[in-house]
């Protein structure tokens, strides 16, 4: 009982974290990742990671898709992180909108930051956790060049590598204000994410 009666007196967020969800909410940062570091079961287990954390707040009407690009594959064409997640506008679990289309998501007018870019609980990402996986390039297209971005397709929690945003718009990495494409990650295990702030989280857009 000390705990919780001093906790408030300590600063700490007594259950600041179990804020009402919106029930407009189209946005949210998995609050969770795989366990598996960037292997995400590919593109679809990515989405089901999303549609489950949705599920988990009362928000599984919806059709949830993870904000990430993937190369061919097995005669399925490269995918675009833009091209799979409607065209807004989005708004978050507090149903503050962070973007109205997806030239504001990719622009520099979008609203995304650390107090915006929340948990599908509603509660902030910590900043030991700002890398989230997108394999994208700024403007949500598929990273490419002569290594992989995308950790095989999210099937890889061993060698490779990803590109990653800055849910908080700032650190490291060439554009390190950049939401969706700061810097590459340092492996695809969940020891390399968390090696440069990350834990293999990814954005969850509600795409109907």
């Amino acid at each position: 009982m000390a705990v919780l009666t001093l906790a408030p007196l300590l600063g700490a967020r007594p259950a600041a974290a179990q804020a009402q969800v919106s029930p407009d909410t189209s946005f949210f940062i998995s609050s969770t990742g795989s366990g598996f570091g960037a292997n995400l079961g590919g593109l679809s287990g990515a989405d089901g990671l999303c549609q489950q954390r949705a599920e988990s707040v009362g928000l599984g009407k919806r059709t949830w898709r993870a904000y990430l690009s993937a190369p061919a594959a097995e005669g399925r064409p490269a995918v675009h992180a833009r091209d799979r997640i409607g065209k807004g506008p989005w708004r978050n679990a507090l149903g503050v909108q962070v973007a109205a289309n997806l030239d504001e998501l990719h622009g520099d007018a979008n609203a995304l930051d650390d107090e915006t870019a929340l948990s599908e609980k509603g509660t902030p990402i910590a900043p030991g956790r700002h890398d989230i996986l997108t394999g994208s390039n700024p403007d949500g297209t598929l990273v490419e060049g002569p290594r992989d971005g995308t950790c095989a397709g999210w099937t890889s929690h061993d060698a490779g590598r990803a590109m990653l945003g800055h849910h908080n718009r700032y650190g490291g990495g060439n554009r390190p204000t950049s939401w969706n494409a700061a810097h590459m990650s340092r492996g695809c295990s969940q020891a390399a994410l968390r090696s440069s702030f990350g834990a293999g989280l990814v954005y969850c857009f509600a795409a109907d």
